[in-house]
């Protein structure tokens, strides 16, 4: 099965990131694997590191909600101003604990392809990627 050319874990939580970095790892979902600790940073990965997602390939982005710096809201915000080129094949899909109602309202605008709950379990990601890549991949 073919690997996503690139997945970006967005999250501030160094214990979220290191287990969810090592499912993806173990699960060999990605070519690539890049952490950023707030949305500024995905931001720039998504603009100055990666190619454009036409040129590499489908691109997942794992984006938590509440962030220092940029939260994912105001990631999402600003993502939407990058051109097409950046956004036409990438899926985000938002990691959460809770949601406050305001913030559920705020997401119907913006440009989620879903919700998943933290933590990460490999059953989740396989559901994200039938959903949107049509693929499945197992640790056993």
């Amino acid at each position: 099965m073919q690997k996503l050319a690139a997945i970006l874990l967005v999250d501030d939580d160094p214990t979220s990131n290191y287990l969810h970095q090592l499912l993806l790892e173990e699960l060999a979902v990605a070519d690539q694997l890049l952490v950023a600790e707030n949305g500024a940073e995905a931001l720039h990965i998504l603009t100055h590191v990666l190619p454009p997602a036409t040129a590499a390939g489908p691109v997942l982005v794992l984006l938590d909600v509440n962030m220092p710096v940029m939260n994912g809201l105001e990631f999402l915000e600003a993502y939407q101003q990058l051109p097409l080129d950046r956004r036409q094949a990438v899926v985000i899909v938002m990691l959460t604990t809770s949601l406050h109602p305001r913030d559920l309202a705020r997401l119907q605008a913006l440009p989620v392809a879903g919700l998943v709950s933290k933590p990460l379990s490999e059953e989740k990601i396989n559901a994200i990627l039938r959903e949107h890549f049509q693929r499945e991949r197992s640790i056993r």
